[in-house]
Formats: structure tokens, sequence, C-alpha cells
């Protein structure tokens, strides 16, 4: 019988492209194991039934409530292995300390960078933020970048300081990240020993059916509207490319919302050949992926993967992304899309132009390679495969 696991999450405020990653791992994990769920929400800690400012900041660190909460799962459901996600504000590092008392092997999740990060970034007010891999948070706390708050940032960089030199990580069997440009960042810094970090990129429940081929000859833009994406970035290449190319410049559709939305309407009064969509999803959000002729990720900051290319990928669609992160193990240049330097307006301008210039069926092959490689790569058999070996060899390890 396989051995059963206890999947932790705490939900954040606002739902985004992790919560979704965290459902689909609870989906698939559930389709081989016996599975428990422990769930904590961000918004108990909002509104008048809420802990205080005060009892929020040390139930941070230690929440008396979570630990409790989270051994009852245990309690109920006898897990071999826990598999860790986020687990700030409610669950607090307490389940670490829990886990590693009971001998209970955690499998953490990486996600972000988080717990090396007060912001779980490394990116703050335009620049990379390094740094906090290799111990220090006082750019990152005095940038605000945790809630956009310089005392908040303190409160959680204190948070961290206190859990590495606590000894609790050590619960931590095996920390999975989720490309290899981040396990390499992780294990250059020291910040994790080499054998105990591996890389499991996300599976995908590709479409049963390759989608109808469609080109409606405009380029998509999936995500949140925040200078890390490559907002700036995006709308000054299509601003060049509108001055370069005049009537004949080809269609920008923005999808997502974010603080930035107010730049993209700037831009779109100036140039005609950008829309923004806001938010969309379901129908309207597949007919967009589905029409579209590729889709550009001009992330600047260190995506730890980005799933909007297997997205893109899933309608056999082109991706135009950054040279950025885990970015760069999922776009293959001249085979699935092309890779542009991160922030080089130039660069990116120069793909749409090369892409604009190839034969529909060039492009229609481009997109093909992509959904194969999505079905081999992604596929939720052999990410189930990948994960057995990595809970396999946490279980033959002695407890910390």
């Amino acid at each position: 019988m396989s051995p059963a696991i206890l999947n932790v999450f705490n939900r954040y405020r606002f739902p985004g492209g992790e919560e979704h990653s965290v459902e689909r791992i609870r989906a698939h994990l559930g389709m081989r194991y016996p599975m428990t769920l422990c769930s904590y929400e961000s918004q108990e800690w909002t509104g008048p039934q809420a802990p205080s400012t005060f009892s929020q900041a040390w139930r941070l660190f230690y929440n008396p409530e979570g630990k409790r909460r989270f051994e009852a799962c245990i309690e109920q459901g006898r897990p071999a292995a826990a598999v860790f996600h986020n687990i700030y504000p409610v669950g607090s590092p307490a389940l670490y300390r829990s886990a590693r008392q009971r001998g209970l092997p955690v499998l953490q999740y990486l996600h972000n960078y988080r717990p090396f990060s007060v912001g779980g970034s490394l990116y703050s007010r335009g620049q990379l933020l390094p740094d906090p891999l290799y111990g220090s948070y006082r750019t990152e706390v005095m940038q605000g970048a945790w809630m956009g708050s310089i005392t908040r940032s303190a409160a959680m960089a204190l948070l961290l300081k206190l859990l590495h030199a606590s000894g609790w990580l050590n619960a931590v069997h095996t920390w999975i990240a989720i490309s290899d440009f981040m396990r390499e960042r992780l294990v250059e810094a020291g910040a994790v020993h080499p054998d105990r970090i591996v890389t499991l990129r996300h599976a995908w429940d590709a479409l049963p059916q390759a989608p109808e081929k469609q080109d409606a000859g405009y380029y998509l833009f999936l995500g949140r509207l925040i200078e890390e994406k490559g907002i700036p970035t995006l709308l000054t290449a299509w601003d060049q490319l509108y001055q370069k190319l005049g009537k004949a410049t080809p269609r920008l559709h923005i999808a997502g919302e974010g603080p930035l939305a107010g730049l993209i309407t700037e831009h779109s009064r100036r140039n005609p050949y950008i829309c923004a969509l806001g938010k969309v999803g379901g129908n309207t959000k597949a007919d967009q992926l589905l029409r579209c002729r590729a889709v550009v990720i001009p992330s600047v900051w260190w995506e730890p993967l980005g799933l909007v290319t297997y997205e893109a990928y899933d309608y056999a669609k082109p991706v135009l992304a950054a040279r950025s992160g885990g970015l760069t193990e999922t776009v293959i240049p001249g085979q699935t899309g092309f890779l542009h330097t991160p922030a080089d307006v130039e660069n990116l301008v120069q793909d749409v132009l090369t892409l604009e210039s190839m034969a529909p069926i060039q492009r229609l092959t481009m997109g093909d390679r992509g959904r194969h490689w999505l079905r081999t790569e992604a596929h939720p058999e052999v990410w189930l495969n990948r994960f057995d070996k990595i809970l396999q060899h946490a279980l033959s390890k002695k407890p910390r």
C-alpha cells in the first residue's frame, strides 16, 4: 500500500498561480497516495475576529493554534511524510518544529524563494536582490519587500533569521525546487546542501486533443500586471514596433490585473495596437490562447518556472520569453519559441519581427513542438514517477 501524505498549504488572501499549482499537485498525488489536507487561510487574520496586530507579530513565528491543527491532521491521516507549500502567516514555522519532534519527514516545495527571501521573489523596485540567499535581508527590509511595509519586512527578516538559527528546518528532508535554475542558485549560495535539494518541474493536465489551429495575428500576455513580469519592457517594445511598422504592427493583448494597469491604459491611448483585456478566465482565456499567434513572457525577475509557458504549449503556441530563471528550461530557442535578454527592449522587438517574418507553417510547427514537449516532459504520470523516487529517498533517510 502506498504511504499516506499530508499536504500543507496556507492559502493567500488573493489566489494566484501558486495556489493553482498546489491544487494540481494535490490532485496528482491523490491519484497514487492516500491524502490528508491541512489548510490555513490568510483571511483568518483579517476582519473583526482576527488576532490583534501584536498577537499576529509573534504568531507569525510560532502560532500554537496552527501547530494544534497540524498535529490534529497528523493524528487523523497518520502520514509517512508531509508536503509543505506556503505556511505563512497562519501555519507559521511552528509546523517545522512539530514535524521535527514527531520525526515526520517534510518535503518542502519551493514555489518561490521563501524561506530565503523576505519578499519571496528576490526582486524589488526594479532590481534583482540575490543577497538574501546569503542571509542578508537589509535591502529587502529598506525597500519594504514584504507587503510594501518596512515594519512588516523587518518582522519577516527577524523571523527568517530566527528560523534558520533554530534548527527547525532540519525537519525538511528534501527541498523541491521547481527548476534547475532555482536549485543551482540556492546551492551556489550555500543556502541548501546539494544533497538535500532536487528539481521537480510541475506536471500539467494537457488538453486531450490538440486544439484547432487558429491564428488571429495578435500576441498575448497573461499574468499579474507588476514590474517583475516585465510590463514596462513589453509596452516599450510595442511602442517601438508601432514606430517601425505603423499600420502593420501586430496587436498585443494584455490579460491580467495589478498595479501597472494604469501604465497599460496610458500606453494604449498612444498606441492603438495595445489592448488591455483586464482579468480573464474560463472560456475567454481559452479563446485568447486559441486564437493568438504567440504568448509573450518578458519577466525580469528570476522566474522560478513560468507556467504560462505550459498554457501556451497546451494550445500549441510559440513562446517569446525572457532568458530568466526557469523559463530557460522550458523554451527551446528556434524550436518552441525565442529567448530574449531580460529587460532588453531591442532584443524582444527583434524576436517579434523574426516570428512575423516566418511562414505560417513554421509558426505552427513551433507550437506543435511545444505541445509535444508538454505532453512528454510534464505528463502527470512522468511527474508521479519522479516524485516516487524523491519520496522513497526521503523515507529511507534517518531523521536529523
